[in-house]
């Protein structure tokens, strides 16, 4: 086994989670701009119908249009049932942009600062329309790369995302571990590269899965740093 010189980690519900504006009250909050009456007690079921129908792009582009869609169906699910439903639902989309709208998990820096102890590489990738290296920068974390999904062009778990961002580093697939909370995209992604990959499973959803972690604070040991 090729010696560790990287650690790439996904970036949404692996490194920070999403804020009260993109939640229901914010979707409430965005439906009073647009004219709409949203009930936010109606989020949950809205978004689990709008999950059902949800389609990734058939070559892995970065589709905006996939995601303002998937927002619009949970706005009308909640109660938007009006013309102005799909500008509300582009602005909630646009939101996830926005850095100032997410928050670290308490578990990251002293994870990201045990990483970086040892020498090793920090990269990131991401499915978003933010500019990753940007987010590192506004959340006060230091990395060696990053990239998304929009500035790439392809999605998690096309290869392509994956090795642009192991080109940055320098590092072969062999050498660099990918940290994730999603199989499909992340785990599976990765490893078909050639990577190995380590499941972040926060909710403990996903027991029989290995390796698996639930927390950061687990994964400088596993790392044997």
């Amino acid at each position: 086994m090729a010696a560790l010189k990287a650690v790439l980690f996904d970036v949404d519900f692996t490194l920070a989670r999403p804020g009260p504006e993109l939640g229901p009250e914010g979707y409430a909050r965005a439906g009073e701009r647009h004219g709409l009456s949203l009930d936010p007690a109606r989020y949950e079921a809205a978004r689990d119908a709008a999950l059902v129908d949800l389609r990734r792009h058939p070559e892995l582009e970065h589709d905006d249009e996939i995601w303002f869609r998937f927002t619009e169906r949970i706005v009308r699910g909640m109660g938007g049932e009006a013309d102005s439903a799909y500008a509300c639902a582009v602005e909630i989309t646009r939101g996830w942009e926005r850095h100032e709208n997410f928050s670290l998990y308490d578990d990251v820096p002293d994870a990201f600062a045990a990483v970086r102890s040892t020498g090793l590489r920090i990269g990131l990738v991401s499915n978003s329309s933010r500019d990753v290296r940007e987010f590192a920068h506004h959340h006060g974390l230091e990395v060696d790369a990053g990239i998304s999904s929009f500035h790439h062009g392809r999605t998690k778990p096309h290869a392509s995302i994956f090795r642009a961002v192991l080109d940055l580093l320098g590092v072969e697939p062999a050498e660099a571990v990918m940290v994730g909370d999603t199989i499909a995209d992340d785990i599976e992604g990765a490893r078909a590269l050639g990577m190995r990959a380590i499941l972040l499973d926060r909710e403990g959803v996903h027991l029989e899965f290995e390796p698996r972690i639930e927390t950061l604070n687990e994964l400088p040991p596993l790392l044997g740093l």
